[in-house]
């Protein structure tokens, strides 16, 4: 685990050579100058590097937080109108008008583990990035708006599960953060809705699609089933994801509902019934269709990660062998397959055969999802990791079963 992460850390620093924020990444770990310098990127990148300083993993990885939080206070932040760009150009100008609640979760989970790290400036922009969450991307109901225009009015006619799902993920980090409940509660009403009442309907195939009064469009995306963000079907790798996410919402809630283990449980469950080795290759499939069938045959990095820390957090909660068999199991393909002993990192996507593709996506945008994966697979559910990491604790006991 720490030489993973040492590695994997060691690969991303030359992602931060824009005064903007953090590039993305080639093959071989070089900055891309096609793309411009994206806020999502740059708040994943801080927080890995916020995480690589708590535990040492390169030496300059304060230095590389710091950098993540000033340009998300600075370069990345619209001073007009507040929120975030989804992404700026090299000399500095908005990329497109949209602002994206995916991005501003991204920037609250950031800015927590920058609070926990000690880096300068994270609490001011946790506190401006909750306030324009709160305010803007949470509709009457507690539900996640998922983009605005630039002025933050009125933008598209579409609600999506991605966008809901690290908005989870960036409450829960808040709530251990910031010892404030109520983001807890927020994250909870936001699962309870997509998980336990809209995915358990359909048998567990999470929609991932909406129109704006959160009615199901399952034939979203048909013509571009590999779209990187919002393919068409079923995502195995967001069941998996779901399903990690709950248990660490069921850790930090004091009076937590039953449903949260149960739903992770099934969420794991029909992941790995429909996307693993559904094809006859090793391998969790992108995309499935609504009778459980694939259809994006491609296999990206995020969901092996995502399989990794689904089981060890499964096995951590419930203390069964079946899922440490499967953790073994993922992190045996992963080395196989996955891992990038020449050029670094991981490989971001494999064809249908595991062999390096670039169809969906092209190089290697960030180490977010494989970074995290390698340290959630192994630690405790709650608090999250930055927390437990500036609080040093001794390891969790493998319950043996």
């Amino acid at each position: 685990m720490d030489a993973e992460c040492r590695r994997l850390a060691g690969f991303a620093r030359p992602s931060a050579a824009s005064p903007a924020g953090f590039w993305w990444l080639d093959e071989s770990g070089r900055p891309d100058p096609a793309e411009p310098v994206h806020t999502w990127i740059t708040a994943r990148m801080t927080h890995v590097f916020a995480l690589a300083h708590l535990r040492g993993d390169v030496d300059d990885a304060a230095d590389l937080a710091a950098h993540g939080i000033r340009a998300l206070s600075g370069a990345l932040r619209d001073d007009e109108h507040g929120g975030w760009y989804a992404s700026v150009s090299g000399d500095g100008s908005p990329v497109g008008t949209l602002k994206e609640a995916y991005a501003h979760a991204f920037v609250i989970l950031a800015a927590s583990s920058g609070v926990a790290a000690g880096v300068p400036g994270a609490d001011a922009l946790l506190d401006e990035a909750l306030g324009v969450m709160q305010q803007h991307f949470l509709d009457d109901s507690g539900r996640v708006v998922d983009s605005l225009e630039r002025d933050l009015g009125s933008g598209e006619a579409y609600r999506g599960a991605n966008s809901s799902m690290h908005t989870v993920e960036a409450f829960l980090a808040a709530g251990d953060v910031t010892g404030d409940g109520v983001w807890h509660q927020r994250a909870l009403a936001i699962a309870e809705h997509l998980i336990h009442d809209v995915a358990r309907s359909h048998n567990y195939d999470l929609p991932e699609h909406f129109d704006l009064s959160w009615s199901p469009l399952l034939d979203y995306n048909a013509d571009r089933p590999g779209d990187p963000f919002r393919p068409y079907g079923c995502t195995p790798g967001h069941l998996l994801e779901w399903s990690r996410l709950l248990l660490h919402l069921e850790a930090s809630l004091p009076d937590a509902p039953a449903w949260l283990v149960d739903d992770a449980r099934a969420l794991f469950a029909r992941a790995v019934e429909v996307g693993w080795s559904t094809d006859g290759e090793s391998g969790f499939v992108y995309t499935t269709s609504w009778d459980g069938t694939p259809v994006t045959r491609l296999r990206l990095h995020w969901v092996a990660a995502e399989a990794l820390a689904a089981a060890g957090a499964l096995h951590t909660r419930t203390g069964e062998a079946t899922y440490d068999e499967w953790r073994h199991r993922f992190e045996a393909y992963i080395e196989t397959h996955l891992i990038d002993r020449e050029h670094g990192s991981w490989h971001h996507e494999l064809d249908e055969h595991n062999r390096p593709s670039h169809v969906i996506w092209h190089g290697k945008p960030d180490v977010y999802h494989a970074y995290q994966a390698v340290l959630l697979a192994r630690m405790p559910l709650a608090p999250v990791l930055a927390v437990q990491l500036s609080h040093p604790q001794p390891p969790p006991r493998e319950v043996s079963s």
